[in-house]
């Protein structure tokens, strides 16, 4: 578009001038000739008056002298490929091609001139005028392509194609990142500015010509943020610092964050500008790496059959990636999900080229079907993290939780002992204690009689598979979390919606919730509830803030943050342990066992038998008051379940 004066506007300006492809070899080559002819006009001017006797040059004139310098000069040039590279994206390797290229030239005519000299007693050039065409093409060429980048670097960054940014960090890892931004030749996406370093004495420091400031609050306010619209942060730094905390400073001041891959995968190699990535929220909140005794998970699963219900989930899928590394003979997938399980398949088969996997599309609450399952593979190992999970569709739904949550368990358990499985490790819930709604509390009446039928089992000295519970809190990612929620809507514009301001909640990340889940498994010897260490509880406002930030976008400016009210059978906190229990260490620090109520197994399975009853016959508010008979601590928040509290 133009304006009324019929002039380009700047902003369209720059996206025509970025938009222009290379220019073709043969225009380079005619530009740098013409700088040439120039250089050689210029330098004959400036000998002319430095020198006073100038001697006679029979041989040739000053076209034939400017032809002939031309033409060796080509020569040099398509030698030294100083035409093939794009203008654009010049730098040092190209300064030193035109220099060899023009003092080659210059140093081949003086020979040549000198041998003339000798032979003839005649001057083809003047050795001075060498000279000096030699300094003036070589600035002249240089400057072209200088000039070419800086126009292109300028007009591309106040359009915005071009970032500038600075490197928090300056060890090996920082300088490394430092030395690809610097040398890249392909589409250039940002423009290094300066070093970030905890040293607070670092003002007078440069590296590769770069200068580094000192890590304080001040001075991000005051330079930083001028001057670098993102921050990349080396990998080796992010394992150094907090990061969910360490980099808020940027955050606060509206400069993104962004890293690479972990240096254990850059294989010697500097990584490349396409690896560079926005730093996502996992990153920020996602803990010290977790020590485990891989030899013990190894020597468990080693040749054995595996079963993973729920595998198309986020916990069963990351649990059936981790346990492929310690080498099983077989692993079952069950779930109902048709598409992910598919596409769960096709991943595995490309990852895992010498796996054996068998894919089993079912539902754990037909148990007729489980049987048929159990007969065929007779697993070693089940993993059983098949659930319903998401707390207001249970809430509607209270008799489809009990089918998958409770029935469904139960039918696994059964035939673990029917068929004389090693180890039973079901996933649960950190809502299961002291529950607020149908979902946790369902998870809870699934812990009671898995925990209940192995006490039962030992007792009467029968065969019982060793039936292990793991309970946490939130992963990071899952499907059903608040992040792939905030995520999508900051995508749309927003609003972000958090449904209380107060509300806060335990994370963790799949892997390691995943990792801790196997390394549980391995450590159990029967009946125990591991609950994990969570860490520090997140204020979910505080999460959405922090999600918009990332994004580039300032809260409440750009994007609005809405508060919806507490959904129903949602709390503002959750629990990891009942008040009446206890926990017990074990030898990982992050893994405690919980010290729950022992429940009679006759007792419980008459009450579960009753309650699946009620779910079968789809009456909401008998299954969810036989739910509360079963766990009296169940008490409904902002639920139509509330009455039944009365």
């Amino acid at each position: 578009m133009k304006d009324i004066f019929g002039f380009m506007r700047s902003s369209d300006m720059f996206s025509h001038i970025t938009s222009l492809k290379y220019l073709p070899r043969w225009i380079v080559l005619v530009l740098d000739v013409l700088l040439c002819v120039f250089s050689y006009y210029a330098s004959c001017l400036l000998s002319s008056q430095l020198i006073n006797d100038i001697p006679d040059v029979r041989i040739l004139n000053f076209v034939e002298r400017l032809i002939t310098l031309l033409i060796f000069q080509v020569f040099f040039f398509w030698l030294f490929h100083t035409y093939s590279g794009v203008l654009r994206y010049s730098g040092y390797v190209d300064a030193v091609k035109l220099l060899f290229a023009v003092f080659s030239n210059v140093i081949l005519i003086a020979f040549i001139t000198f041998l003339v000299e000798k032979t003839n007693d005649n001057l083809l050039f003047f050795y001075s005028g060498l000279l000096f065409y030699g300094i003036i093409a070589f600035l002249l060429l240089f400057f072209l392509r200088m000039t070419v980048k800086i126009g292109f670097d300028y007009f591309n960054q106040n359009s915005g194609q071009i970032t500038p940014v600075m490197i928090y960090g300056t060890k090996n890892a920082a300088i490394g990142i430092a030395k690809m931004l610097l040398s890249v030749q392909g589409e250039v996406k940002y423009k290094l500015v300066g070093f970030i370093d905890d040293d607070q004495t670092a003002t007078e420091r440069l590296i590769r010509g770069v200068k580094v400031y000192p890590m304080n609050a001040e001075v991000v306010k005051k330079v930083v943020a001028k001057k670098a619209k993102s921050i990349i942060v080396s990998p080796l730094k992010m394992k150094e610092i907090n990061p969910e905390k360490d980099l808020d400073i940027f955050l606060n001041n509206n400069i993104s964050i962004l890293t690479l891959p972990p240096v254990s995968i850059w294989n010697n190699e500097v990584p490349s500008i396409q690896q560079i990535k926005s730093v996502q929220i996992e990153d920020l909140l996602e803990r010290p790496q977790i020590n485990i005794s891989t030899e013990n998970i190894e020597a468990l699963h080693k040749d054995k059959v595996i079963l993973v219900t729920g595998a198309a989930g986020s916990i069963g899928s990351e649990i059936v990636n981790q346990v492929i590394k310690y080498k099983p003979k077989l692993v079952v997938l069950l779930d109902q999900a048709e598409s992910p399980m598919h596409n769960l398949r096709l991943e595995l088969e490309e990852k895992y080229e010498d796996q054996h996997f068998s894919v089993f599309l079912a539902d754990v609450r037909n148990l007729q079907r489980m049987d048929y399952m159990m007969d065929m593979y007779r697993p070693d190992i089940i993993y059983h993290a098949a659930a319903y999970k998401h707390v207001p569709l249970m809430e509607d739904n209270p008799v489809e939780s009990i089918q998958v949550n409770v029935a469904g368990t139960k039918n696994m358990a059964d035939l673990a002992v029917k068929y004389k499985v090693e180890r039973f490790v079901m996933v649960s819930t950190d809502k299961a204690v002291n529950p607020t709604n149908v979902m946790g509390a369902s998870k809870r009446i699934a812990e009671i009689y898995v925990q209940s039928l192995y006490r039962n089992l030992t007792q009467h000295n029968e065969f019982s598979p060793k039936f292990i519970t793991t309970r946490f809190g939130n992963v990071l990612g899952s499907n059903g979390s608040v992040i792939p929620l905030f995520k999508s809507q900051i995508e749309k514009g927003g609003p972000v919606t958090v449904t209380h301001p107060e509300i806060i909640r335990y994370f963790m990340t799949i892997p390691e919730a995943c990792t801790l889940v196997l390394e549980a498994g391995v450590m159990g010897h029967g009946g125990e509830i591991f609950i994990f260490d969570m860490g520090s509880p997140v204020k979910i406002v505080n999460l959405a803030k922090k999600m918009i930030r990332l994004a580039g976008f300032v809260p409440e400016v750009d994007i609005k943050i809405e508060f919806t009210g507490l959904r129903p059978g949602e709390k503002l906190y959750e629990e990891l342990l009942n008040h009446k229990e206890k926990t017990t260490e074990t030898h990982n620090p992050k893994i405690m066992i919980a010290k729950v109520q022992e429940y009679d197994y006759e007792v419980v399975t008459a009450q579960i038998d009753e309650l699946i009853g009620y779910s079968r016959s789809c009456k909401n508010f008998l299954t969810v008051s036989q739910m509360k008979k079963i766990v009296p601590e169940f008490k409904s928040k902002n639920s139509q379940y509330e009455r039944l509290d009365v």
